[in-house]
């Protein structure tokens, strides 16, 4: 037996357990299937562990399911926070947040299959989870967008409505993305420069538009 595969068959020591779990259904679900088609004893055995190990860290596969939907999510929005704190959204910051963003989603492209599939086939549990992250986003975005001193004669209602705009734009291109082969990095270079034009057209486009004064 060789170094390689003992090492893809030695058990993950104690503490290690509940990161081969996740690892292990990340990599099935890049694999094989969906995240909600996977059945606990494919995890266990992927990660080198025994059933019974599992519910000493998940009490069942949604649990595991929600969790690994939280780690996908969390880093990208404590990045996306940082890079939103400009002044304007002037073409570097549309830029900067364009490659921060697909630059994690290609370091991170099990998690983006694995949320992409479950949004696409899971359960109710994992798509509702998702559309709140999604959700969050859009909040988030709207919340920024109101700083801006050129958006100031937008009301909220119609600043969520543009935060919605973007972030459908980009969860769109980031399918895209993920349909791509990890090495084609023209096709790669393409979605980027597209999603950054998306944006500046909806960013700069927005100061032509009148919100409606009566739901101001």
């Amino acid at each position: 037996m060789t170094k390689e595969s003992t090492s893809r068959t030695r058990k993950p020591k104690r503490g290690q357990t509940r990161e081969a779990l996740m690892s292990a259904a990340l990599e099935l679900v890049v694999k094989k299937a969906p995240f909600s088609a996977l059945s606990l004893r494919e995890v266990t055995k992927k990660a080198g562990v025994v059933p019974t190990a599992f519910y000493r860290h998940f009490p069942d596969m949604s649990a595991l399911g929600l969790t690994l939907l939280d780690e996908s999510f969390r880093t990208l929005r404590q990045m996306m926070r940082q890079v939103r704190q400009q002044e304007l959204p002037n073409e570097r910051m549309l830029r900067g947040s364009v490659e921060t963003y697909f630059t994690y989603v290609r370091n991170n492209r099990a998690h983006f299959l694995f949320v992409s599939k479950e949004l696409a086939s899971g359960t109710p549990t994992m798509r509702n989870a998702i559309r709140r992250e999604i959700r969050m986003f859009t909040n988030e975005l709207a919340m920024d967008m109101a700083r801006f001193p050129f958006l100031n004669h937008i009301n909220a209602e119609d600043l969520q409505m543009m935060a919605g705009l973007v972030v459908n734009n980009v969860t769109a291109l980031t399918q895209e993305m993920l349909e791509l082969e990890e090495i084609d990095e023209t096709g790669q270079q393409e979605v980027l420069i597209t999603a950054e034009k998306q944006l500046r057209l909806i960013y700069f486009g927005v100061g032509m538009w009148r919100s409606d004064k009566s739901h101001s």
